[in-house]
């Protein structure tokens, strides 16, 4: 079998294979046999209910207990084999409606909605958003992620990569669609809280209030649970908080978000370190059952070079920004020096301007595109007067009189490309260099410090000095004790560790109802599907990605306040539009190929349709060929594309767009519908070698073989005759 393949489509194969072999002679079997098919198949299409896996092993079982032929016998066996062995993609497919082979075409995921972390149901809420439905579309992104205004201003978006629509002009605005939504739902007061369980009376003590914590708290909180949260820091949020600026996400944004969380019941305690403040017995004593570390990786690496621990003017970028989000804005000094290529140094360097040193730059060892830094931080940085000097290594920190007065620094040149592909930087001897400096702010990583989690000592730590969890519970090795964070993944995205908190909280339900944690990792779950948004081909294809707006760059220099503005309600809404409906249409290239291959006709240019080798798409350009015949339609696995004759046209249409429309004739003779007359000139094409004199007619099929059958009645000649 091929572990590539999903086992509730061979399953289904299999069987369908075995209905169609006849082998199956006893009558009763084969009823049996077919109605296990039709429930396999209702999982396969995502119309299987919770009763549909216990009907199947059922009817397995009692083809086996009947035992009315020896082949009865062995297909239940072996379809109860196969169902058990396979359980869990049964019950994914019931549960999440997705299948993520793709083997199944009607619940195939969207491929943006597969590189979420998170699993947010991206075309669903895309759909709401382009319909002014926000606080519903804030409903279904918070069933995967409580931060969707957070996440709408900060998420590294790879969503946003694989979004099918870049590969025709650019992708889908995701990350700026979903603030727009959530801010316009907070603002109108319709930003609310889904109903919680009734308490069951367990508590669950989670350490750390960083994103990972916060979302397990808030998803254990709607199962009934009683969630307490520690926290070392006199804010919660974690680095959401203290390690991103607030040019980049507002103070007030995380505020309002975690309140929400508040609100379900969750307790979090503030300036609590643990360890410290509390021991590991006073939690015990409160009665808590599980506990989930969620510590942040809140440490940094040294530069490991002279002078680094001899001036206070070197600090770690974690530290200063973590300092400044907690109110300190002494400026640190006039010339500043970064050394890091990551988020985080481009963060303090932006930090720096703002806080009104001169002089910024960024020492980075490597070149320009190999900085791990996102694209547009590094052009914001730049627009702002942040410096780099690329192929730069430091070498020593100098001072006089106990303070920085430079860093020295050697020009580096890249090795050749090593086993794996990647160059090294390496010293080019003489080369060295003094930069004038003042201060000096290390971010070349992060680290998680242990400090506090002596109690939890058979958890089980790694080499890189992160917790080991089992990557689909997050359980760690010491028996109900879960992690979940950068603490687990080492300095990682914030909508990653919301995706680990989400996992956490629902293996530590399974944890406290005695239920087996899964073996695979979780499917993103199909929370909906939507109503298309109905255009022509046209608009379609001019709508264009909009420009989010930016805070003017004499401001970004002297304030904190937020760099990208946002897009307005018709932007946002057009922009909603743009989706191509991937959760619909699997880009399968079945009506291409019919369109092409068996009709001749070469209609539908759909270049986008092949991810890794994207070609020419024009939408627009079905219109000038199309006859609409409506093989493609018929012979489209998914529905995504349809036909449709109405007010007296017929109508083509892909996901709501409308690829072609055309008036419709009717015959001379009966005044059935013939189709438009492009198609009625295909088919009398066809036909005109058979039949001549219907050349030039508008009549049906029908009626064409009648007349045909009295043309060639009255040319016979008379039976018996020679």
């Amino acid at each position: 079998m091929d572990e590539k393949r999903c086992r509730v489509r061979t399953t289904h194969d299999w069987l369908k294979a075995r209905l169609q072999s006849r082998e199956l002679t006893h009558p009763r079997c084969q009823q049996k046999a077919s109605e296990i098919f039709d429930l396999i198949y209702d999982v396969s299409q995502g119309t299987a209910g919770d009763a549909h896996l216990a009907s199947i092993l059922e009817l397995a079982d009692q083809l086996v207990s009947e035992a009315l032929t020896p082949e009865c016998r062995d297909l239940g066996e072996e379809i109860r084999k196969r169902v058990l062995a396979d359980r869990e993609v049964f019950e994914s497919h019931i549960q999440t409606h997705t299948c993520p082979t793709g083997d199944c075409p009607m619940l195939t995921p969207a491929p943006c909605q597969m590189a979420c972390p998170a699993g947010i149901d991206i075309p669903c809420y895309l759909m709401l958003i382009a319909q002014g439905r926000y606080a519903e579309a804030i409903e279904v992104i918070r069933k995967d992620n409580p931060f969707p205004w957070t996440c709408g201003l900060i998420c590294t978006h790879p969503c946003e990569f694989m979004c099918v629509r870049g590969r025709m002009d650019s992708p889908i605005a995701i990350m700026d669609l979903k603030g727009f939504a959530a801010e316009k739902a907070m603002s109108a007061m319709e930003y609310r809280n889904p109903p919680k369980m009734p308490d069951n009376g367990r508590k669950v003590c989670i350490i750390g209030a960083g994103p990972g914590g916060l979302t397990a708290a808030y998803y254990l909180a709607l199962n009934g649970y009683r969630v307490t949260v520690i926290e070392a820091l006199p804010v919660a949020g974690g680095m959401m908080m203290v390690g991103i600026p607030r040019y980049r996400l507002p103070r007030e944004v995380i505020d309002r978000e975690v309140n929400m969380i508040r609100e379900l019941g969750v307790d979090i305690r503030l300036n609590t370190r643990m360890g410290k403040d509390i021991a590991f017995g006073e939690l015990e004593s409160e009665g808590f059952q599980t506990y989930l570390l969620a510590i942040g990786a809140h440490g940094s690496y040294k530069l490991k070079i002279p002078g680094e621990d001899d001036y206070p003017e070197v600090f770690s970028a974690v530290d200063y920004l973590r300092r400044v989000s907690l109110g300190d804005h002494m400026r640190p000094g006039r010339r500043v020096a970064v050394v890091g290529g990551g988020n985080v140094a481009i963060d303090a360097a932006r930090t720096s301007l703002r806080l009104g040193c001169e002089e910024v730059i960024i020492l980075y060892r490597r070149t320009h595109d190999q900085m791990p830094a996102h694209d547009e931080e590094v052009v914001e940085a730049e627009e702002e007067g942040v410096q780099f000097s690329y192929l730069t290594i430091p070498t020593e920190i100098v001072g006089e009189n106990g303070h920085v007065t430079g860093i020295v620094c050697m020009r580096a040149e890249l090795s050749e490309p090593d086993e794996s592909g990647r160059q090294r930087p390496v010293p080019v001897e003489g080369s060295d260099h003094v930069l004038p400096v003042d201060v000096v702010i290390p971010a070349i990583g992060q680290e998680v410090k242990g400090a506090g989690l002596e109690a939890f000592e058979e958890v089980g730590w790694s080499r890189r000095n992160t917790l080991r969890v089992n990557t689909v519970s997050m359980q760690t090795h010491q028996a109900g004790i879960f992690a979940v964070g950068d603490a687990v993944t080492g300095p990682a995205t914030v909508v990653e560790a919301i995706a680990g908190g989400k996992k956490a909280a629902f293996a530590i339900h399974r944890y406290f109802e005695g239920i087996p944690q899964p073996e695979l990792p979780p499917v993103p779950v199909r929370r909906c599907r939507m109503d298309y948004c109905q255009m022509s081909a046209g608009i379609k294809m001019d709508l264009k990605r909009p420009q989010v707006p930016f805070l003017g760059n004499d401001r970004r220099r002297i304030t904190f306040q937020q760099v990208r503005l946002g897009l307005d309600e018709p932007r946002a809404q057009n922009e909603a539009r743009r989706c191509l409906r991937c959760d619909v249409c699997n880009r399968c290239g079945q009506c291409v190929y019919i369109c092409r291959e068996k009709m001749g006709v070469d209609a539908l240019q759909l270049g986008y349709m092949d991810f890794d080798n994207p070609g020419p798409t024009d939408l627009k350009i079905t219109a000038e060929r199309c006859i609409a015949c409506g093989a493609c339609a018929n012979n489209c696995p998914t529905g995504a594309m349809q036909i449709e004759d109405k007010d007296g046209e017929r109508i083509l249409s892909l996901c709501g767009t409308v690829l072609n429309r055309l008036k419709l004739e009717y015959c001379e003779v009966c005044g059935a519908v013939l189709g438009p007359a492009r198609y009625h000139d295909y088919i009398m094409r066809r036909v005109r070698e058979i039949s001549p004199s219907l050349v030039g007619k508008r009549i049906c099929l029908d009626c064409a073989r009648r007349a045909s059958a009295q043309m060639h009645a009255e040319i016979a000649p008379p039976k018996g005759r020679e």
